[in-house]
């Protein structure tokens, strides 16, 4: 079991996503980077879609009440354990009793802390994840709170065998880059005059304060939409449309851009001028607030070869770990 003493700014607990809800209104949850929440759990010996829990900015303070095998990926929040300061992207052991401590994130937004077992919450449709707009999953449809208590689920025999395991640098990203992300532009990108179109993808992006699990509101230049009488059903503004489902990773255009993350809402009458590509929303996921984002477009086929070779990679690095025990 793990006691919490400080549930730090904007803890859940997370694993893949909560899927086939879509058709009625159920967005995925799940964790915001998916990959570093995948390493964590394979440093552990668990599966891919074993629960971690997911921190923001500032991880939690912790006290372990047995054993355990721990690995915390993603963003660097200085973790320690009863005050030495621990690797991350490594697998460490920790004894009944210590207690693991974080410090804000100096490079990236998140951090996933996995357990090997897993974090033992029920499942709400077939997800252990956390969804806080509407209180399901996770810990009691929360975010994580001092004197929370936390079942550990059963550890793999060879948990311990895992202790020491790094993972290659080659494989760890460097959060402080600003590389661009990807988009492929659509569903309704033709609204945008040609001006705003191409601004969209030259302009520097900056993240606002208004950035979370449901989305990465953007401050930058004004887009514009080309005039038309609109049509019945959608709204006055010239963002707005005849009601459609949003996809994952959508920009929407209310104002300035908003990228639908994973606790999102499923559908609205907002123009879709693009969709950041599922293996980018992870690195979007990681800018802080004031962080420059800047898009490139690429087409749905480069997308797919985008996603395929993160799956080569995460399974190169599960190979690689296993051979390490």
């Amino acid at each position: 079991m793990i006691e919490l003493s400080d549930g730090g700014i904007a803890s859940t607990v997370q694993d893949r996503g909560r899927f086939g809800q879509y058709h009625i209104g159920m967005p995925p949850s799940g964790a915001m980077d998916q990959y570093a929440h995948t390493v964590a759990n394979y440093l552990v010996g668990n599966a891919a879609d074993s629960s971690t829990i997911e921190m923001t900015y500032q991880g939690i303070t912790a006290t372990f009440h047995e054993d355990a095998v721990i690995a915390v990926t993603g963003a660097d929040m200085s973790p320690s354990i009863n005050g030495e300061p621990i690797k991350t992207w490594t697998t460490h052991a920790v004894e009944s009793g210590d207690e693991l401590e974080f410090e804000f994130a100096t490079e990236g937004a998140r951090a996933y802390l996995a357990v090997a077992g897993g974090i033992d919450v029920p499942e709400v449709m077939g997800s252990q994840s956390t969804y806080t707009l509407v209180g399901i999953g996770g810990h009691e449809g929360r975010g994580l709170e001092a004197g929370d208590k936390l079942s550990i689920g059963d550890q793999p025999d060879e948990a311990s065998d895992f202790v020491g395991t790094q993972v290659a640098d080659e494989h760890i990203p460097n959060y402080a880059d600003e590389d661009t992300v990807r988009v492929v532009l659509g569903l309704t990108s033709y609204r945008l005059t040609d001006e705003s179109k191409e601004q969209l993808c030259n302009a520097e992006w900056k993240v606002s304060a208004e950035a979370d699990r449901v989305g990465y509101r953007l401050e930058g230049p004004d887009l514009e939409f080309k005039e038309r009488e609109q049509p019945f059903g959608a709204g006055t503004d010239p963002s707005n449309v005849v009601d459609l489902g949003y996809p994952v990773g959508s920009i929407q255009v209310p104002q300035s851009p908003i990228v639908l993350m994973q606790d999102a809402v499923t559908g609205g009458g907002y123009a879709t001028v693009g969709t950041v590509i599922s293996t980018d929303r992870g690195r979007l996921s990681q800018r802080q607030t004031h962080k420059s984002v800047y898009f490139e477009e690429v087409d749905v086929e480069a997308a797919l070869d985008a996603r395929n070779e993160q799956e080569d990679q995460l399974e190169q690095i599960r190979s690689e770990i296993r051979s390490e025990i």
